[in-house]
């Protein structure tokens, strides 16, 4: 049987280790797959990745994407459903959305978030997580918790 991911959580080029470890324990912790789109700025071997992620590595389902258009191809082969993006400077609020089984959530690098190109061409599916003016962004981690749990609200639970 075909495995069907209650999401898709795509860490677009992610820098540090522990937040993707992080988010991964949440994708096993909801259903989700995780997608690395490369550059990574750290090995898949790396012990803080593996660390954040504690012993649930190896029931995470996850793949890595050599670019933002190979994702495109990959999440097109698997039926995958609406693309999210998500900008500290997006207008849309995410929780203005209903979101679907499937559908794929899009998280930009820390230090730099999603490339203006990939935002403007995904202008009408651009969300926000509000926040004071005093911080910048959210962590990653945190962000795509957030949004995932949102997710899973809106649909009474993970059955």
């Amino acid at each position: 049987m075909r495995y069907q991911p209650s999401l898709h959580v795509v860490l677009h080029e992610p820098e540090i280790p522990p937040n993707a470890g992080n988010v991964g324990r949440t994708c096993v912790a909801s259903g989700a797959k995780m997608w690395l789109v490369k550059p990574l700025g750290f090995k898949l071997e790396d012990y803080y990745l593996r660390r954040a992620g504690l012993d649930y590595w190896d029931e995470l389902e996850w793949e890595v994407a050599e670019s933002w258009d190979h994702l495109g191809v990959r999440l097109a082969e698997s039926g995958a459903g609406t693309r999210w993006l998500f900008s500290a400077r997006a207008r849309r609020i995410y929780t203005e959305v209903a979101f679907q089984r499937g559908d794929v959530l899009v998280f930009g690098s820390e230090s730099a978030g999603l490339p203006r190109s990939i935002q403007a061409a995904h202008r009408d599916s651009l969300l926000t997580i509000p926040s004071r003016p005093q911080v910048r962004s959210l962590n990653l981690a945190n962000a795509a918790a957030i949004v995932v749990y949102e997710a899973i609200r809106q649909w009474g639970g993970l059955a």
